[in-house]
């Protein structure tokens, strides 16, 4: 009798967790309306402690306007430039700016997440290997 209720007391928790979860909202591919120049792009050989910054250009290609609504660095290291709820008009373009403070020596790969309206989400990246002595090339700024 005992492992009857205990079965049953399993069932009803299984169900009721079961019954709570969420399903994930469905990701819109972003390359349907939206292009983009530099979404991964190779930094090559930095000098440590010498920051820097790169553009990547996003077009519309879409037929409807599309508003940018945030850029989310990955860390501390990387910060993003853009304008807040910028609208992206049919076949025009806009651009963030990633700029990256090259404090570590070694390699690095970092990511930056890019939201647009209408659940549309983009994550970049940029890649590099910093060098602490003077066998980095000095790198001028990409725009």
């Amino acid at each position: 009798m005992r492992s009857i209720i205990a079965t049953f007391f399993c069932s009803l928790l299984f169900f009721g967790l079961k019954a709570q979860t969420v399903a994930p909202p469905v990701q819109k591919d972003p390359a349907k309306v939206l292009s983009f120049i530099n979404a991964e792009y190779e930094m090559g050989k930095i000098a440590v402690g010498k920051p820097l910054e790169y553009n990547v250009t996003i077009k519309n290609i879409s037929k409807d306007t599309i508003i940018l609504k945030e850029v989310k660095a990955g860390c501390g290291c990387t910060t993003p430039k853009y304008r807040t709820n910028e609208t992206i008009l049919p076949g025009k373009s806009t651009f963030i700016t990633l700029g990256f403070n090259g404090g570590a020596n070694g390699e690095f790969t970092k990511f930056a997440d890019i939201y647009f309206s209408d659940g549309y989400y983009k994550q970049v990246k940029f890649h590099g290997v910093a060098l602490a002595d003077s066998t980095a090339p000095k790198i001028a700024v990409n725009r």
